[in-house]
């Protein structure tokens, strides 16, 4: 499975007409935040694949027409052109999702630790809370699909794990517990911009491999969503 995850920053070879001969053979879209809908737009009707995605702490003026149980827009087709809401895709915040066609289990927790009274900011408890609400359903997954999930998309990195020091960039230290409990194969992330087109994306943590999305990552992986039961 080829996926193409975007966050944070516009990519000029994902913003193109031109885009599926820079990223061939894509089969699923992520957007790790930051990013506007009109963007998200433009890469469905490029790639012609789903896209699921969370919001980060920036570009929230569409936050409120996301409905948190269902993932899809709020409101009456005249309601969302009146206001020029686009389509972004399936929102999966606080949400357990599975692709249907591969099996893939993936979750969403997106936000920023809380640094300022801005909204879809968060504290460590509240975080926690978010986790456990899904708890139920990554259980479900256990039981009878083998495993708890197979990615989790986040915002903001884990504390400790691709962050930064400054109180924006902090990661959450609530994510780590969520690692140690559902082990997913990857955490894709975004919220730290790397300037430096050659600085190391990804780390490792026990079973977990953290990436950093930032602007764009194609994440390869043909055993995504078809491991065994263990």
């Amino acid at each position: 499975m080829r996926i193409l995850c975007v966050a944070d920053d516009k990519d000029n070879l994902v913003y193109t007409s031109k885009a599926k001969n820079f990223f061939p053979d894509i089969d699923l879209v992520i957007g790790a935040g930051d990013l506007s809908l009109s963007y998200y737009e433009f890469i469905i009707s490029i790639f012609n694949r789903p896209l699921l995605f969370v919001f980060g702490n920036h570009n929230l003026e569409h936050f409120k027409y996301y409905d948190p149980k269902t993932g899809k827009r709020i409101g009456s087709v005249t309601e969302l052109v009146s206001k020029n809401v686009p389509y972004g895709g399936t929102m999966i915040e606080d949400r357990v999702y599975r692709d249907k066609k591969t099996g893939l289990l993936i979750a969403g927790l997106g936000g920023s630790i809380r640094y300022n009274k801005g909204i879809h900011q968060y504290t460590n408890t509240q975080m926690r809370r978010r986790m456990i609400k899904m708890a139920p359903h990554l259980i479900f997954n256990r039981i009878f699909y083998g495993r708890y999930l197979d990615i989790v998309v986040t915002h903001s990195p884990p504390l400790g794990l691709n962050d930064a020091s400054d109180p924006c960039h902090k990661g959450f230290a609530s994510l780590l517990t969520f690692m140690d409990i559902f082990k997913p194969k990857y955490l894709l992330h975004g919220h730290v911009h790397l300037e430096d087109s050659n600085a190391k994306r990804d780390t490792v943590y026990k079973r977990t491999k953290i990436i950093n999305v930032y602007k764009s990552f194609v994440l390869d992986d043909d055993k995504l969503g078809k491991r065994k039961k263990k």
